[in-house]
């Protein structure tokens, strides 16, 4: 059999060949050739033109804010709390710390100081406030007869530490503020202490240490004063001046 084409006709198919190419068909997508110009005697049933639906696909969303402080009200102690914390999963701090941050200190206390969250060292331990700005901070309470192993109780507004130490999210702050909320009213002070620019941001939603520390204000229906973090204390040892300033206020009121 002469597979040959002559050359009239090769001529041709080489002309129609152009001709798809340049309409766009330059690929063989079938071995069988397909007509556009006839309808299929049926359409498969997938394909009939059904109408789009118009309801909106379901999703379950999350609400982290919702569940913690569903969890923190259920919370009747400081254990089950604590126990909630540790449970509670929308939290990604929780992935990178070594531990839960959660209190240290009298839980009967007259006074409950509120720092911001944990550093290497208290990450490590397990315990607010025992690193170098920890140590400062016993000293400072010291120096007005206070003590967190007899006359202080301690928390954080988060309970993990911020990798790197950066400071807290927006987000964190809402998710832990339900928890933090549920803390103060199991603990029920006399009066509260907040440690740094986000503790008055979680307790009183105002930033700006340096221009609110020593100025007694109320949260939570309790007499709240805020003071510069031992921290920022280290860093700028000439504001030492204005901490004891408001630790004389914070013995003051005390002694009332």
């Amino acid at each position: 059999m002469n597979n040959t084409m002559p050359d009239t006709e090769t001529t041709l198919a080489q002309i129609y060949l152009s001709w798809l190419i340049e309409l766009g068909a330059d690929e063989a997508i079938s071995e069988n050739p397909i007509s556009r110009y006839t309808l299929p005697t049926s359409l498969p049933a997938k394909t009939q033109f059904a109408k789009p639906s118009t309801k909106p696909t379901k999703t379950a969303e999350t609400d982290p804010v919702g569940e913690a402080h569903k969890l923190a009200q259920d919370a009747n102690s400081l254990a089950e709390l604590k126990a909630a914390l540790a449970g509670f999963e929308h939290c990604e701090l929780k992935r990178t710390a070594q531990n839960l941050v959660f209190s240290d200190g009298v839980p009967n206390a007259r006074i409950m100081l509120i720092g911001e969250a944990p550093g290497r060292d208290e990450d490590l331990q397990g315990r607010p406030f025992v690193g170098r700005a920890g140590q400062l901070l016993d000293r400072m309470l010291a120096a007005i007869g206070i003590s967190r192993k007899e006359s202080a109780y301690i928390a954080n507004v988060l309970p993990w530490r911020p990798p790197g130490n950066r400071d807290p999210s927006v987000a964190e702050i809402a998710m832990m503020k339900p928890f933090l909320e549920r803390h103060i009213e199991l603990v029920a002070p006399e009066i509260l202490v907040l440690m740094g620019n986000y503790s008055c941001k979680a307790v009183l939603g105002k930033q700006g240490i340096t221009k609110l520390r020593g100025q007694w204000t109320t949260a939570y229906g309790l007499p709240t004063l805020p003071m510069l973090h031992p921290a920022f204390l280290l860093r700028q040892p000439v504001r030492k001046r204005q901490a004891w300033a408001d630790l004389l206020e914070l013995q003051h009121r005390l002694a009332q």
